[in-house]
């Protein structure tokens, strides 16, 4: 027997969640989120949802209102009898505190974890994770999808001769050696050292970039300031033309500012968190068909394979 699916959205992810039930072939679910004078949030479910399978998406942009919403979502559709209840959670917040990286800190991706499962999440769908190891932090299962999926056909339609790969950190390696190999490209590094966060003190080239086109690829893009100085830093060791991917858009502080007067072609960002603004450097490519896809298979019990970068490379 197959439960009926059914998409619900909060406030942060409607119009990705619209855009996500049009492609999976769902109905959107009815839902009003209700906020009292104090700020309190209260999620209402305005159709029955018992023995249902039941997605809600909600990235955790403006993390703190954001997260609680999805947690009482959570805790809504387990009350109501859902049969399963699935977070679809395109950004996931807090995933950069992901380690004691000094001392006397909070580990805070372990604790949203926590959060999830006690709410009663039985599956995670996701993307881009910060630090992949997080997966780890669930004791339930986790779709952890890939957004190469969505960059490659973007980098092939563009038909760079000179295409090179640059990783903006040492801990982005990884990430840019899979994309190489696939186009059978050349790939550098930009090694970095911060004083504090959302702070750059110094910024090293490792590899040979003259006469390259570059293509930086990172998850997140914060205030900017690391893709600006990168590409600068790029374009003055000889690179022919510089532009970025990343997957979620966080741009706080200064970063459209920050964009706009770097020397990036472009940045192309995916709609895991909506832009606060728009900017004739940045370009949104959606994320809406790949979680379809996830979604219609998790429903299924299908594999979702087909969806990673390292099915891609051993289809080829």
């Amino acid at each position: 027997m197959q439960h009926t699916a059914k998409i619900f959205s909060g406030t942060g992810s409607q119009y990705l969640a619209e855009k996500i039930a049009e492609q999976a072939d769902y109905a959107p679910g009815k839902i009003t989120i209700q906020h009292f004078s104090d700020g309190e949030i209260q999620p209402i479910f305005d159709e029955s949802i018992r023995g249902d399978m039941v997605f809600l998406v909600q990235s955790t942009c403006s993390p703190a209102e954001n997260l609680l919403e999805l947690l009482l979502m959570i805790d809504a559709a387990r009350r109501a009898s859902a049969y399963k209840v699935v977070a679809v959670i395109p950004y996931y917040g807090y995933a950069r505190q992901d380690r004691k990286d000094k001392p006397r800190v909070a580990i805070g991706s372990k604790l949203i974890a926590n959060m999830l499962v006690a709410a009663g999440a039985d599956r995670i769908i996701t993307m881009d994770l910060h630090a992949p190891q997080i997966q780890g932090y669930f004791d339930i299962p986790v779709d952890h999808l890939d957004s190469s999926a969505i960059f490659i056909p973007y980098i092939e339609e563009l038909k760079t001769e000179n295409l090179t790969f640059a990783a903006p950190d040492v801990g982005s390696a990884n990430r840019i050696r899979e994309i190489a190999s696939y186009f059978n490209a050349e790939m550098v590094i930009c090694d970095k050292h911060r004083k504090r966060a959302n702070e750059i003190a110094s910024m090293v080239v490792i590899g040979d970039v003259t006469d390259k086109d570059i293509v930086l690829i990172d998850d997140i893009c914060d205030t900017g300031g690391t893709l600006a100085k990168a590409a600068g830093l790029l374009k003055e060791k000889g690179a022919r033309s510089v532009r970025a991917l990343c997957t979620h858009p966080v741009l706080s502080g200064n970063a459209y500012a920050n964009i706009e007067n770097s020397v990036l072609e472009e940045l192309v960002v995916c709609d895991t968190i909506p832009l606060r603004q728009q900017s004739s450097k940045i370009k949104v490519v959606s994320v809406a068909g790949l979680f379809a896809k996830a979604i219609r298979n998790a429903h299924a019990n299908k594999s979702i394979t087909s969806l990673f970068i390292h099915s891609q490379l051993r289809n080829r």
